[in-house]
């Protein structure tokens, strides 16, 4: 296998590549046929306003003549119980004094006492007088007495027909109760003892649902600036920062101290602020919330110090960490379009998601208005969807099917990466590789091997499916008390999660093999068990060490961008926020997947070398090897590095 003169040499591995699982690519594009013809099925007999637009416990959309009465007019919801029953109106309430207890709101319209301080006009409710499930409020159903409304029949503890008149603000069309609201009423009524479902419901969990929802909503575009702009900014510069020689190891290093400074930081800042609030008179944040952000804060003490032990402990992994990577940056930076790569992987996934929620909206808008008795007053009902066998099933398959375009967008991206590098390795001149090569790798990766990328994101997604169904299972399991299926649906939850683990990283390592030598998805996978199971030692030293540099620039990234976030989000909208926090969490998460996605392509590449550089070992061990000398020295020095580091080995 010599290279021939003035080709590259990489040629020669694959001179007869040939497409691989051409059944993958079969069921592939089956796949997506078969999602297409549901989703135009579902628009040409669905109606996305059924889903979009809210619904009131009539079966009315709001905003909408799609059901019911004509509600142009009235497009928003005010939700009069926990259950999700409410009534259309004009206008979100918006009450200056956040409530009046001697007005209600009820699925008739305003219904008021003696002494209510609002008018009976401060909200434009819809007409429910035609309804034949409209219930209407007196003084012995919804007494105004603020002894007795609470438990009354007409409010039944937040599950009735009624309820308080509330500030609110509003997020798609729905009036959501401001929590300011909801504590000032409980100062004012008597909720009584041995509450079901009471308006704690409201308080706690709902109450924080709500606010982070609202929050995110209103900072919705900051979020998308820094958690989309800003953190795919940060992740090309650092990604080019890691391809200088110069400023790498330094790169790393300030990597490791950012990360801690900003964990010790926020656990400082954190017990400062749950302290102020547990010291303000009158308070204004609840026990619970304080409590809450004082166990934040001493978490992130406690992983600070872990971290800082830890980075002290292995600090001779992490120089061989940062010789990996930078391995890894020398043959990205042959190709330099590389690294736009994740931005076009963006796209593509963009453009299918658009897609795919125009279906499942569609689809979901198909299923049939049923009225649902509340359990404490058979005559209070709510609206709900019910769907048939065949819209459940189709809406499975659409989950499936976007679990399975994901993960085969990944693979191919994995596989075009791995040719690329490959390519790079078993080539005598590297100054011949070029962005061109990258892009030659883009086609025949694709040409090539699109039924490899099917295979292992198939079993990606099947995994992805029976998760989601034994979710499904254990919530019925929790409703019905079960404990033994809760504990072994549990286990097979875990089972699962750890299933799921090993067949990602034997498909990437598979994928690497395919890239190389063109092989189908069992022969590689095959391939790339033996050879870690040959050279487990080095496979597993390199790969763990570069995962653990990788990661830490992921943590930089995510939080450079969400320190960034936080301080213009509390500069520019902090008084009209519960908290920044939320949106910050929201920016923290999307920072992490977007510098993931730059990342990655070290780790794929770090990862390509080193199987390229064992089968160089094992096909040209008479000194005809691949590899330039610079390249074996590095995997020499690693070798005797890799022997001193007993916690890895």
């Amino acid at each position: 296998m010599q290279p021939s003169d003035g080709i590259p040499d990489s040629k020669n591995l694959t001179a007869k590549r040939r497409s691989t699982d051409i059944l993958g690519t079969a069921l592939l594009f089956g796949m997506w046929i078969s999602m297409t013809i549901i989703g135009i099925y579902a628009s040409m007999h669905g109606d996305y306003r059924m889903v979009v637009f809210p619904m009131d416990y009539d079966g009315n959309v709001c905003g909408s003549t799609g059901s019911g009465q004509n509600m142009t007019l009235f497009p928003k919801l005010v939700y009069i119980n926990s259950y999700g029953g409410g009534v259309c109106v004009k206008e979100c309430p918006n009450i200056k004094n956040l409530t009046d207890i001697r007005t209600l709101l009820t699925y008739n319209g305003v219904y008021q006492g003696e002494n209510a301080t609002l008018s009976a006009d401060y909200v434009e409710v819809a007409n429910y007088s035609y309804s034949a499930n409209v219930k209407i409020c007196d003084e012995t159903k919804c007494p105004i007495d603020p002894e007795l409304s609470y438990r009354s029949n007409g409010l039944r503890e937040g599950n009735g027909y009624a309820y308080y008149a509330v500030d609110t603000f509003e997020v798609h069309d729905r009036c959501l109760s401001n929590p300011n609201a909801i504590e000032k009423v409980k100062t004012q009524v008597r909720m009584g003892e041995g509450s079901i479902l009471n308006i704690e419901l409201l308080d706690n969990a709902t109450e924080f649902y709500k606010n982070l929802y609202g929050d995110i909503f209103s900072a919705r575009n900051y979020i998308f600036l820094f958690g989309f702009g800003a953190s795919m900014v940060f992740g090309f510069l650092y990604a080019q920062l890691l391809r200088m020689p110069c400023v790498r190891k330094s790169i790393v290093w300030m990597s490791i101290f950012f990360t801690l400074a900003i964990t010790f930081g926020a656990g400082v800042y954190s017990l400062h602020i749950a302290r102020e609030w547990a010291e303000r008179e009158p308070r204004d944040h609840k026990n619970s919330t304080i409590l809450v952000t004082r166990i934040m804060a001493y978490t992130l003490i406690v992983i600070g110090c872990l971290v800082f032990f830890l980075a002290i402990y292995l600090r001779k992994e992490m120089q061989l960490a940062i010789a990996c990577v930078g391995e890894a940056a020398r043959a990205i930076g042959a190709m330099s379009g590389i690294i736009f790569f994740p931005i076009l992987q963006c796209a593509a996934l963009l453009l299918f998601t658009s897609f795919w929620m125009y279906y499942a909206v569609h689809l979901a808008s198909m299923g049939e208005i049923t009225t649902k008795e509340l359990p404490f007053d058979s005559v209070v009902t709510v609206r709900h969807y019910s769907y048939d066998s065949l819209i459940e099933k189709s809406g499975w398959f659409l989950l499936f099917s976007f679990f399975w375009t994901v993960a085969y967008i990944a693979a191919l991206g994995e596989i075009i990466i791995a040719m690329s590098i490959s390519k790079w390795y078993f080539t005598r001149h590297k100054s011949r590789i070029g962005s061109s090569t990258f892009f030659a790798s883009i086609c025949a990766a694709t040409y090539h091997h699109t039924g490899t990328a099917a295979i292992g994101s198939f079993l990606v997604a099947i995994v992805k499916i029976l998760q989601l169904i034994l979710a499904k299972i254990q919530r019925t399991a929790n409703r019905m008390d079960n404990k033994v299926g809760q504990a072994l649906l549990t286990c097979c939850q875990c089972w699962l999660w750890v299933y799921e683990k090993f067949i990602i990283f034997m498909n990437k390592n598979a994928y690497i093999q395919t890239a190389i030598f063109g092989t189908a998805f069992c022969a590689s996978a095959k391939q790339a068990f033996g050879l870690i199971m040959r050279n487990a030692s080095r496979v597993g030293s390199i790969s763990y060490v570069s995962t653990v540099v990788l990661f830490v620039g992921k943590l930089s990234i995510s939080f450079t961008t969400a320190g960034a976030a936080y301080v213009i989000i509390d500069l520019r909208m902090g008084s009209e926020l519960y908290s920044p926090g939320g949106p910050t969490a929201m920016v923290f998460i999307l920072a992490y997947a977007i510098g993931s996605m730059f990342l990655d392509v070290f780790d794929t590449s770090t990862s390509t070398i080193l199987q390229c550089f064992i089968a160089d070992e094992e096909m040209f061990h008479d000194g005809h090897c691949y590899a330039d000398k610079q390249l074996q020295k590095w995997f020499d020095d690693q070798g005797r590095a890799t022997d001193e580091l007993p916690l890895i080995t």
